[in-house]
């Protein structure tokens, strides 16, 4: 385990033992501190820590040692032993059973009695051990932190003899503190879950032997065997067979697609029936679910707004609240009033002042709505993100690929003079294999679907750059292009003819005219069609808050007209550059508070950056998205847009619901203390109350799903 790096390596370790976000933040401190260390940084969500310089896993985990954390390298597969619930927190339950005897006893002999004395000083003993070692080394260390409050106050009671209840405290307060890590688990276990998806080993063939190997030894080009029923361990293609994938682990989609030769698979994807043989494009650490892993993890180390403000209140709040309650203990006896009576009040304070729920508030619920947002096929690369993301109030969409499919198709074929349709797209189709543009392959694409046959013999291929094509079809002379093309030909193209071409284009849609030397044949529509959902994601959009909806294209003013108006966006801007874009994203900034731009991440690079949140369509497969945006939609799919927005709007909520609670459950107690009514059982139940009430209020977020 004496693991060495150079004085300038990055090394990140899991830890298991974090019981608390001050316990992670000590932690932080006392590895900072260790000799050739030069920084580190603590990532509670994940329970990892990033430690650049030179030292051993033996000296971290002695830096961890009041807390007993174990350490292992971020890339070693640790099996992590799952307890039962009563069985970690044997001690609690002891200690419940000590505290119920020392009741039972006061009871039946009196308070005051040494035999009930014993049983509620070893339920203090036994409950609050680990508690007593962290106060009390912290005391001595001048760190007020709520082991620290809560040493004093337990002590304190006991010293004044009120012994049933300092068991009580440390009895709720173990329970609290058992319950904040078992949720906390809980908001782990969907990244968790993610690290599970994908299996360790997977059916390799290297020439002509078929081996089980481990995924570690897998290498790129290598040739994996997928059966009907199995997960995909690994990234790759598919070089042989066809079957439908289950990519909901990965892209959130419930639909299963299909997938066929040349089509990208990922790893922890099911492969639900036929049987496929893919060549593995990356290794391991580069898949894409292992990038999702990472991305999500490092998201939640990345403090949002909200948890930088509680943790800088909560600086300075522990030390006060320290101060006030000597103050509580010792100001009002000097001037003649009982010791006793303000002590209790003093050490009450102390314990309704424990800052837990306060401390926890913010990030349970940023760590819970991160990993259902993963679940759900979108990735969050920050609380910060997560939180801009509940304060848009307007978004802008790339058209091509965002809106629409990003593939042009085939919408209507108008023929003349009586052709057959199907012969006239087989002579088109024959014709435009032979060409690259995209509306060659929507052609042939259409032919195809059509099931039309393209055995026709096809001599003298020519492209007209910029017009069209023109090619002999088993020997007569063809021409295919946009309308301009036939007009320097002087073709006399008639009025009506003219007039549906026309209609056509004001309708978005790009002509293409089919024809002999003689004669115009047929006219081609085609469009780049807009997605089925995107209308609805639109007009839901509207529904949750957003003001303003822009779509954003290259396209010609009329194209952009007609489509913008089908999706009911509520504004229009054509005919941009990739420059263009950028420059209306920052003036929308001056307008809006909150501006997102969704787009692919590749060619809207720039305005994603300059929008307050960058969202990427397709983020599977695509490490352009993954790094260039703050949220990718893992799925081309709009709708997990506004469900994203609604996740973020409800965290914000919930994180605002549990700091108001939180603090002003502190200032009833502050209240409580001018009647002397604040007594050590309203207090700890008061501080355990409002944990538990915030860590269950933050995993509603669990719950929140698209639509």
């Amino acid at each position: 385990m004496q693991q060495h790096e150079g004085d300038n390596d990055k090394q990140v370790y899991r830890v298991q033992g974090f019981t608390c976000t001050n316990c992670a933040g000590i932690f932080e401190r006392n590895v900072k501190n260790l000799p050739g260390v030069t920084d580190a940084q603590v990532n509670f969500g994940a329970a990892k820590i990033t430690v650049i310089g030179n030292t051993t896993i033996r000296e971290l985990e002695k830096a961890g040692a009041f807390e007993n954390l174990k350490l292992t390298p971020e890339k070693q597969r640790v099996i992590e032993k799952k307890e039962p619930f009563l069985k970690a927190n044997w001690n609690v339950l002891l200690s419940v059973l000590l505290m119920s005897a020392g009741y039972i006893l006061a009871f039946s002999y009196g308070e005051e009695e040494l035999v009930s004395a014993l049983a509620f000083g070893a339920a203090i003993i036994i409950g609050g051990y680990e508690l007593f070692l962290k106060g009390i080394k912290n005391l001595f260390r001048l760190q007020f932190d709520m082991n620290t409050l809560m040493t004093v106050a337990i002590i304190g009671a006991a010293s004044i003899g009120k012994w049933g209840e300092g068991a009580v405290v440390v009895v709720l307060f173990a329970i609290s503190e058992a319950l904040e890590r078992y949720s906390m688990q809980k908001a782990r276990q969907s990244i968790r879950s993610l690290m599970d998806i994908a299996p360790k080993e997977a059916l390799i063939r290297r020439g002509s032997a078929e081996l089980t190997v481990n995924v570690d030894d897998i290498q790129v080009g290598d040739i994996m065997i997928v059966r009907p029923g199995q997960k995909l361990a690994m990234d790759g293609v598919v070089i042989k067979g066809t079957s439908t994938i289950n990519q909901a682990a990965i892209t959130g989609e419930s639909v299963p697609v299909t997938k066929t030769i040349e089509d990208e698979v990922f790893a922890g994807t099911l492969n639900e029936e036929g049987l496929l043989e893919v060549r593995v494009t990356k290794r391991v650490e580069d898949t894409t679910i292992s990038k999702i892993i990472h991305l999500v993890e490092e998201a939640q180390a990345e403090r949002a707004p909200s948890q930088a403000f509680v943790d800088r209140f909560a600086k300075y709040y522990t030390p006060a609240i320290m101060l006030l309650a000597i103050g509580i203990a010792v100001v009002p006896p000097l001037f003649g009033a009982d010791w006793e009576d303000w002590i209790y009040q003093g050490l009450s304070l102390l314990v309704v002042g424990c800052p837990c729920a306060l401390v926890i508030s913010t990030p349970i619920s940023i760590v819970t709505a991160i990993g259902n947002a993963a679940q759900n096929g979108v990735l969050i690369k920050g609380g910060i993100h997560l939180e801009e993301a509940g304060h848009i109030t307007a978004v802008a969409f790339d058209k091509t690929g965002t809106l629409t499919n990003g593939f042009p198709e085939v919408t209507e074929i108008v023929t003349f003079s009586g052709h057959n349709e199907i012969e006239l797209l087989s002579i088109a189709a024959v014709i435009e294999k032979g060409s690259q543009h995209p509306l060659a392959s929507a052609i042939v694409r259409k032919a195809e679907q059509m099931g039309a046959h393209l055995v026709f013999s096809v001599d003298d291929f020519q492209s007209i750059t910029g017009k069209g094509v023109k090619a002999s079809v088993d020997g007569k002379l063809y021409f295919i292009g946009n309308p301009k093309l036939f007009d320097e030909l002087q073709y006399d193209i008639t009025e009506t003819t003219r007039q549906q071409i026309i209609t056509l284009q004001t309708q978005g849609k790009t002509v293409m005219v089919l024809g002999t030397e003689e004669e115009v044949l047929a006219l081609i529509a085609v469009a780049d069609a807009v997605r089925d959902s995107s209308k609805a994601v639109i007009e839901e959009l509207h529904s949750i808050g957003i003001k303003k909806t822009i779509m954003l294209t290259g396209d010609n003013q009329a194209t952009a007209n007609t489509i913008g108006k089908q999706l009911g966006v509520s504004d229009i801007k054509a005919e941009l550059l990739p420059q263009d874009k950028l420059e209306y994203i920052k003036k929308l900034r001056e307008s809006y508070s909150g501006v997102a731009m969704v787009g692919d991440g590749v060619n809207d690079a720039p305005a994603l950056a300059a929008s307050t949140v960058g969202i990427a369509m397709g983020g599977a497969g695509t490490d352009t998205a993954l790094e260039t945006a703050d949220l990718a939609l893992m799925a081309d799919d709009l709708r997990k847009l506004p469900y994203t927005i609604r996740l973020s709007k409800k965290t914000l909520l919930i994180i605002k619901q549990n700091v108001t609670f939180s603090l002003g459950i502190k200032l009833l107690a502050l209240v409580l203390i001018v009647p002397g009514w604040l007594t050590l059982w309203l207090a700890i139940l008061a501080d355990m109350g409002a944990t538990v009430i915030v860590t269950l209020n933050s995993l509603r977020l669990l719950k929140v799903k698209e639509k």
